[in-house]
């Protein structure tokens, strides 16, 4: 009809429903995407070491620091395609600079020779040579690097000169290599001076997939793998991370051996007390998921070592290494962090601390509190794996190093293997 307007065709619901579905659709793609590549990647703890002011006896001089490549290896728990580096300046009062940083294949564990063609370099926010200030760790830039579950990766470290403390981790059990130059991408330091310690190196970080996390560790020389030989990755974690990957329910858990040698739950002796280096060890690092604590040895042996003391010391010590228990708990499960208790090992016949019948009343004690249900969310028993059934204040012989404290290699198995697996899964909340 003249003089009127046509109608406009109307929509049907069908192609209503149809635009809508592809509109969320390419929502649902822009946002995957993002997370692929927009910052979005999940980092996972795959290797790290507690840091401490490495004492005299251990540490570096000031020559071998001059101008020189500090080449380390490392052994890794879980893989990913994508690597970052956690380096640590945190006990030096002044800035520590790092020329460059390389990373590669190590040829073996404890090895002064690297796959060449996998050699990567290291940046910090773009630019190779990193300024760490004093008392500070500090983050490298991610770099696309195939990184397989349980290999072991070298680390070289290009410094310019000599520090005035030097942060690390002494207790390493892996042969690190100097020599001077800058040989960062060097096949093999040839004639380089070789220590077992590890210098400025505090973690490594993985890409992973959106199930993974970490299981951290705290203790001391135990954990720390006293007793382990050198270079054979066979600490009590290294064969927990082993059986962790023999298994595709816990493949995607990494292991973070938080031991420092002689550490101590309540005073600072090697290493910061762990309640002061909880934050640290556990609770900053990425996506910790479980928590497993063996610590306490050290306080009971250190109360007697120099001579007997009164019965209400030894009261007053149980008790107060119970409440740095119940502190570890409270902080862990206030991050969503489940917490297992390990009972301490035995040591009657330490030549080092020689304990006392009053001694292994107090490790009794600590044990029977880390067993009764409420405390921790699961429990290791450590002791009842490890202890001799003729005499149970002392270590079975074929699980002792010989120094009645600390486990042999078939020790480390023994509590490798006492874990049960199904403790971590991915849905478990404190």
């Amino acid at each position: 009809m003249e003089g009127k307007l046509a109608s406009k065709p109307t929509r049907s619901t069908g192609d209503l429903s149809l635009a809508s579905n592809i509109i969320k659709i390419v929502l649902l793609l822009a946002i995957a995407s993002n997370a692929v590549h927009g910052g979005q990647t999940k980092w996972v703890g795959s290797w790290a070491a507690s840091q401490q002011l490495v004492e005299p006896a251990n540490a570096l001089a000031a020559e071998d620091l001059r101008d020189s490549t500090v080449r380390q290896t490392v052994h890794l728990s879980i893989g990913g395609q994508e690597i970052r580096l956690r380096l640590s300046n945190r006990f030096n009062s002044a800035p520590l600079n790092l020329l460059s940083v390389h990373i590669a294949r190590s040829a073996s564990s404890g090895a002064a020779k690297i796959e060449a063609a996998s050699d990567r370099a290291i940046t910090f926010s773009g630019v190779q040579r990193v300024t760490i200030p004093p008392h500070s760790d500090y983050l490298s830039d991610p770099i696309s690097f195939s990184a397989s579950p349980l290999s072991n990766l070298a680390i070289s470290l290009h410094l310019d000169a000599p520090v005035p403390e030097q942060t690390g981790h002494p207790g390493s059990r892996t042969t690190s290599y100097l020599a001077h130059g800058d040989l960062v991408s060097a096949a093999e330091l040839v004639a380089a001076k070789a220590v077992e310690h590890w210098y400025f190196i505090a973690g490594i970080e993985v890409s992973a997939s959106p199930n993974a996390s970490s299981i951290a560790i705290l203790g001391d020389s135990i954990t720390d793998g006293r007793g382990s030989a050198t270079n054979a990755n066979n600490r009590w974690t290294d064969l927990l991370s082993q059986r962790l990957q023999s298994q595709p329910s816990t493949r995607a858990f990494g292991v973070l051996n938080h031991g420092i040698g002689g550490n101590r739950l309540l005073a600072d002796g090697l290493g910061p007390n762990a309640l002061a280096r909880f934050d640290s060890d556990v609770i900053a690092q990425p996506e910790v998921r479980y928590l497993i604590v063996l610590e306490g040895i050290n306080d009971i042996g250190m109360l007697t070592r120099s001579g007997d003391v009164p019965r209400a010391e030894h009261e007053a010590l149980v008790h107060q290494m119970i409440a740095a228990y119940q502190q570890m708990v409270l902080r862990a499960h206030s991050h969503g962090i489940n917490v297992i208790g390990a009972t301490l090992m035995p040591f009657l016949g330490s030549g080092f601390y020689h304990p006392s019948t009053a001694s292994e009343a107090d490790r009794q004690a600590i044990n029977d509190w880390i067993r009764s249900p409420g405390h921790f969310d699961a429990v290791l028993d450590f002791d009842k794996i490890t202890r001799d059934p003729e005499h149970p204040g002392r270590l079975r012989p074929g699980f002792d190093s010989g120094d009645h404290l600390h486990p042999s290699p078939a020790g480390h198995a023994a509590m490798a293997e006492a874990v049960p697996l199904s403790l971590f899964t991915l849905s478990t909340k404190p």
